[in-house]
């Protein structure tokens, strides 16, 4: 439990530190603030805006497909359109949507901190995303691009203009969207780095931090280390295309595999970029609705470490049809299989963390629960292409794409949209309906599962990726899968109404909705600007729930600037105490 004591004095004399962060109107105060949660929510609504895009592509792609041959669209827009949708999905939400907007509204607030510790640099790079934003959203209006999220060369990077054979679309400008928003995360990065390390409260060790703080100290590592050698591959794409050096294009004397080896060296890193935060908002969700303190603490928050490390040793898997020796798709084979041993730690804990714990069903749960499912079918799977035999049959087949969604919808989306049930009365101050809160979660779970074991069943028989057409035996499993599309995507509406419902008329969030031990559940909803009235002092971990007593664990714990108020309600009083009132 994260038991607080305060010290008089804090914060900002000049502020008002019972003034809620939202309390301050006009459009210049949200531009130009300072304040972490605020920057938080600026992102929140910009890779929520990015999410809707791409998910509208992908439904276009679906729909095309419903059918054989033409049913929507044109073999050209259909490749413009997946390439848009992963490009949208991958470097304008997924990377950024637990990391920058979760991170910045809830991370300092789990450190007792009053900000990160750099804002100035926080607030510069929510402008360096929306900058690099601007470039992708140049390119899909000016053509798009139909290269794929990869951007493979020769084909981005040989110019037709130039007498090259490559792709005409606006390719330029998507690369050096994803260049600039790079160095976006880089900074957000090294801000949480410092943070976490100098930025702490009295008594918050490093084995009292949440596992989400654990989760984002982890992948900020690999996001320093891992980003600028995408932003140099992508520099070195932009030159060739530009200036005609051989650099990656046979015509020109360049070769087209060692972008392969650039590219993957920093994505498959940055497939732990967007999972790993994932795993963090899990691990707390899991414990403040089982009740208990996650089984094997230390592993889980060392596991998040494993995988930042092991994450940039196995990229060559990608490679294995690309021309490799065979002693080294042994050796990448091998690290493969290894990484499946920190995500292993990790599930095995949930599930032992789970056992015996008071679970409450409610709609976060739900999420982190979807996760656990979904995530250990995406790894499961995973390891089938780690097997350089499997992997030679299901290479650029439907698997890959089922897998990958499996590891990316079926965990980063679910760990997500689980944390913004999660924290969303925290940080809007409003309570939003659980019924059809509930309903949301079962149509995207149901029509996630519709829509990808369709894949996996047609990828396994051979059905190649991203091909406009395909033979009459596959017509089918598309049109399953696309029927599915619907149906996720009708959950996500519903969930988009019940949020939108929830601040236009939601009813005010108590302090502690979920009754959880966590730092940031014991300072008022919402948070002061500062975080907190007075700085917190901890004397207790922040799963500590075996140390709450009965009342605490149903109806919140004290409030330690209000002592009587529980989860924001008068706390119920000792049976004993009410008896000798009758009497």
């Amino acid at each position: 439990m994260a038991a607080i004591t305060t010290t008089p004095g804090a914060h900002h004399d000049a502020e008002d530190p019972n003034a809620s962060f939202l309390e301050k109107k006009g459009l210049m105060s949200w531009l130009v603030t300072l304040d972490h949660k605020r920057i938080g929510i600026m992102y929140l609504i910009s890779v929520m805006i990015a999410f809707a895009l791409g998910g509208i592509f992908a439904l276009l792609v679906r729909a095309e497909l419903l059918t054989q041959g033409k049913t929507l669209m044109d073999a050209d827009t259909y490749n413009k359109m997946f390439s848009l949708h992963g490009v949208v999905m991958v470097f304008l939400f997924i990377i950024p949507s637990i990391p920058a907007a979760m991170g910045n509204i809830i991370l300092p607030i789990q450190l007792g901190a009053k900000d990160v510790a750099f804002p100035r640099l926080n607030l510069l790079s929510l402008y360096i995303y929306w900058f690099g934003a601007c470039f992708g959203l140049y390119s899909m209006i000016n053509g798009g691009v139909d290269t794929g999220w990869t951007f493979y060369t020769p084909y981005s990077s040989s110019d037709p203009a130039l007498g090259g054979v490559g792709s005409s679309t606006s390719v330029i400008p998507m690369t050096l969207a994803a260049f600039i928003m790079g160095f976006s995360s880089i900074l957000t990065g090294v801000n949480f780095i410092a943070t976490v390390h100098k930025m702490r409260a009295p008594g918050l060790t490093w084995r009292r931090l949440t596992l989400f703080t654990w989760a984002l100290y982890s992948t900020s590592i690999i996001q320093v280390l891992a980003t600028p050698v995408l932003a140099i591959t992508l520099l070195l794409l932009t030159m060739e295309r530009f200036l005609g050096l051989g650099i990656f294009d046979p015509r020109l004397g360049g070769d087209p595999v060692l972008f392969q080896h650039f590219f993957w060296f920093y994505s498959h890193p940055a497939v732990y970029i967007m999972i790993v935060p994932g795993m963090g908002v899990v691990s707390d969700i899991i414990a403040t609705f089982s009740r208990r303190e996650p089984v094997g603490y230390m592993a889980i928050a060392a596991s998040s470490l494993g995988l930042a490390l092991l994450g940039f040793l196995v990229w060559g898997h990608h490679l294995f049809v690309a021309g490799m020796s065979e002693y080294a798709t042994m050796v990448f084979s091998a690290l493969t299989f290894l990484v499946a041993i920190p995500s292993g730690v990790k599930v095995f804990n949930w599930v032992a963390t789970l056992y015996k714990g008071s679970i409450s069903l409610q709609s976060p749960m739900l999420w982190a629960l979807s996760f656990i499912f979904l995530f250990t079918i995406g790894g499961l799977t995973g390891l089938f292409l780690g097997m350089l035999a499997v992997d030679v049959h299901l290479h650029d087949t439907y698997f890959v794409v089922a897998h990958f969604h499996y590891v990316m919808v079926g965990g980063t989306v679910m760990g997500f949209v689980g944390g913004l049930h999660y924290w969303w009365p925290k940080f809007t101050g409003k309570m939003y309906d659980e019924a059809p809160a509930k309903a949301g979660w079962f149509f995207v779970f149901v029509g996630f599962n519709i829509t990808f074991i369709a894949q996996f069943i047609m990828g396994s028989r051979g059905m190649p990726r991203r091909y406009y057409d395909y033979l009459p035996e596959y017509e089918i499993f598309h049109q399953i899968s696309t029927v599915g599309s619907w149906v996720l995507g009708f959950g996500f509406v519903i969930i988009l109404y019940v949020l939108v419902k929830s601040l236009m008329s939601g009813k005010p969030a108590p302090r502690n909705p979920w009754g959880s031990a966590a730092l940031e559940f014991q300072t008022p909803t919402p948070p002061p600007t500062f975080n907190f009235v007075k700085d917190p002092v901890l004397t207790r971990g922040q799963y500590d729930y075996q140390l709450a007593t009965e009342d605490e664990l149903y109806e919140g714990f004290d409030d330690p600037l209000f002592p009587g108020i529980r989860g924001g309600k008068p706390a119920a009083k000792p049976a004993a105490a009410a008896e000798g009132e009758k009497e």
